[in-house]
């Protein structure tokens, strides 16, 4: 299984982006290997005017990812996510390896819809 966390950096010590369309950097781990297979920069998203959470979830897709831990997740961003067949879980902090173990001990609930409004 393949799992996208937000980042602020490249690392699992990096601290979880809280913003999902415009995070710095999405981290792919690989569950069964335990490790980040792919480290994508985001700057495109983190620049747009609008239409990051959208731009941020075709990404995701092109990454294959099954699910997203990240802080928050708009309206629009999660119906793409949503259209994706990826699993949306929100509400992580402290660094990516926090998250991640916050993701495998089921700290962290699947979200049923956006947790902010767009734009934020």
């Amino acid at each position: 299984m393949r799992l996208l966390i937000t980042a602020e950096g490249k690392d699992l010590d990096a601290n979880v982006d809280p913003r999902f369309g415009r995070a710095a950097y999405f981290l792919v781990v690989d569950m069964e290997k335990g490790e980040i297979v792919e480290v994508v920069d985001n700057g495109a998203g983190r620049e747009a005017a609008q239409g990051a959470g959208v731009q941020a979830a075709q990404t995701a897709a092109r990454l294959q990812v099954e699910a997203l831990v990240t802080g928050h997740c708009g309206p629009k961003a999660f119906n793409a996510m949503s259209a994706a067949g990826v699993k949306v879980f929100t509400g992580a902090s402290g660094t990516v390896r926090q998250a991640l173990a916050q993701y495998q001990e089921n700290q962290l609930t699947e979200a049923r819809g956006a947790d902010v409004r767009g734009h934020w």
